[in-house]
């Protein structure tokens, strides 16, 4: 039976005051009737929230038991005997019957219809023997047509040992199908040896500008491709459909509302060697669409490919950032190397296990300021993504000149990824005011090939940072960078808190374990502020829009100390949108 039921308001009253009693002495601590914040007196309710544990994510007024919403937006937020005023003969109560609450969470790095694709292509996430991949992927041959591609992703090499995959491990069980498997990073991809001869990569083609075609000590091509060389293949891949990009948001949403995801700021299908113009078809093809057909069902902040700056300066200038309810224009975002997992993240000091490697760097230097420069002056949001030490340097540096050039304002720069910095940097975040932009779940496939790829010192001086950069004032955003890792906020923030990865008895860096309040924060209001949208999400405050996400847990103390709850109902703009 669903305890989520709507009762007249006076019921509620009576159920709140007989289970009032039952919270724990924390919250009742936290509860007082002056605690209580409201938009204004005269207003009717459309849903009044109560008997629960809610945690607002507003410094002045941290916890609740009840709030009020009206028009899909919070109107108070408080105790029952104050918020219950708004309550009238058409108000639906929600008895939470002590149950925790937390504001809709905000993944601040996700490529949604990539991942809504690959939901329906071969999943090879947690493939941790070669057979495995092998049968996955002879499995998609069986149900496809000859001639057409076997497309799917998710691999990580780091599972089943470390050696990299090759084609000739597909090529028997794929004599009639190119195929391209991309890496769990999305900087790295397996084509067959059909594929790569019908796209033209032999023993003489050339590495292009940051990107490798790797090749036996003989010369010949393996199959795989690093960064910029995936350009060579991507465009012999046909084109997606409309009505599969359509389902694929779909699917995509339905997943992020079950692990209580109410809003994502999407980088789209924008990875090195793709099409810059296939986030503006997904634009136009598939969130206008969704828009304008109401069929958006959580809130989405877009960022485009940097050199396509002036394209969304023009719109912006046209629209303004907000085009509806559900769809941000946010800003634009470029590469500064590629990844750990791919050997191509860039550092200062080179890869302890290819000592002649220090890493790629995707675009040239000067490109990237003048881009990035020209889309600062036009007022938009930049996000760089810097993993290794020496691209997370170079980034704030060319960050830093262009502050000294256009000027200081409220840029909110953001760096996406963040992962290993050099001694020093992470005070720079906080001095410059840039947004570091982290996901945790990286850190349990990253913990073991760090320690192996950088050396164990290196790995456990500069990885993962999250406190040392939450205590020089940086704005921490967490999210998942999904379909790379799981979408998963509470996974994530089990992970910043614990550091604890697969097969590990202690914590990975211990020191850099951050709080729940903290890691909360940083996938909801902090979220909401590394790209802006402040004002209307990221905490549970009168004013704000009604996301929240109900939880299994009746306990705040247990949830702190283990973050084992799981979703149990996501409610969107005041309304449940999952189950």
């Amino acid at each position: 039976m669903n305890i989520y039921v709507a009762i007249s308001a006076t019921i509620a009253l009576a159920l709140s005051i007989f289970s009032f009693p039952l919270l724990n002495n924390f919250y009742l601590l936290k509860l007082t009737p002056a605690t209580t914040t409201t938009t204004t007196t005269n207003l009717e309710a459309d849903l009044v929230v109560t008997n629960g544990v809610i945690f607002t994510g507003d410094d002045s007024l941290l916890f609740a038991d009840s709030m009020a919403i009206k028009n899909g937006r919070i109107v108070s937020v408080g105790n029952y005997s104050a918020v219950q005023q708004l309550a009238a003969d058409g108000t639906n109560v929600l008895n939470l019957q002590g149950k925790v609450v937390v504001p809709g969470f905000i993944d601040s790095h996700v490529h949604f219809i990539p991942g809504g694709l690959q939901m329906a292509r071969v999943k090879l996430r947690g493939v941790s023997h070669k057979d495995e991949f092998v049968r996955r992927v002879k499995e998609a041959v069986k149900n496809s047509k000859k001639g057409s591609w076997i497309l799917g992703g998710g691999w990580n090499n780091d599972l089943w040992g470390g050696d990299l995959p090759m084609a000739s491990w597909i090529d028997d069980i794929t004599p009639h199908n190119p195929v391209w498997l991309s890496r769990m990073d999305g900087h790295m991809g397996l084509a067959n040896s059909v594929a790569l001869q019908l796209v033209g990569i032999t023993n003489l083609s050339e590495d292009p500008n940051g990107g490798t075609i790797m090749k036996t000590s003989s010369g010949e091509p393996t199959g795989l491709l690093i960064d910029a060389a995936m350009k060579l293949i991507l465009p012999w891949i046909p084109e997606v459909s409309v009505d599969e990009r359509r389902e694929a948001l779909l699917r995509a949403s339905n997943l992020a509302l079950s692990r209580g995801v109410t809003t994502v700021v999407d980088f789209g299908r924008y990875y090195p060697g793709e099409s810059v113009q296939l986030s503006w078809e997904d634009f136009a093809d598939v969130y206008q669409w969704a828009s304008y057909s109401e069929k958006m069902k959580i809130r989405v902040c877009l960022f485009f490919p940097l050199e396509t700056w002036s394209s969304l300066a023009d719109l912006i200038n046209k629209t303004g950032h907000v085009l509806s309810d559900w769809v941000y224009l946010g800003g634009v975002k470029a590469f500064a190397d590629g990844s750990l997992g791919s050997n191509s993240a860039l550092f200062h000091e080179p890869y302890a296990d290819e000592p002649h490697n220090y890493g790629l760097q995707v675009m040239e230097l000067e490109s990237l300021l003048s881009m990035t420069m020209a889309s600062d002056k036009s007022g938009l949001q930049v996000a760089i993504h810097a993993i290794g030490d020496r691209a997370n340097d170079l980034v704030l540096d060319m960050y830093k000149s262009v502050v000294v050039t256009t000027g200081k304002r409220d840029q909110r720069f953001r760096i996406e990824h963040a992962q290993h910095l050099a001694s020093g940097t992470a005070a720079r975040f906080g001095d410059q005011g840039i947004v570091a932009s982290m996901q945790p779940q990286h850190l349990l496939d990253d913990a073991d090939s760090a320690r192996k790829k950088l050396g164990v010192d290196r790995a456990e001086r500069e990885s993962y940072l999250f406190q040392s950069l939450l205590a020089n004032n940086a704005l921490l955003a967490l999210g998942s960078d999904w379909p790379v890792a799981d979408i998963n906020p509470l996974c994530a923030i089990r992970t910043a808190m614990k550091r604890i990865p697969p097969g590990w008895d202690n914590a990975w860096i211990p020191s850099e374990r951050i709080s729940l309040t903290d890691a909360l924060i940083a996938h909801t209001l902090s979220a909401a502020r590394a790209c802006f949208l402040e004002n209307d999400v990221g905490s549970l405050s009168p004013g704000k829009i009604a996301d929240f996400v109900i939880l299994s847990t009746s306990s705040w103390e247990d949830f702190a100390a283990e973050v084992s709850a799981s979703i149990e109902a996501t409610y969107v703009s005041g309304v449940q949108a999952y189950p």
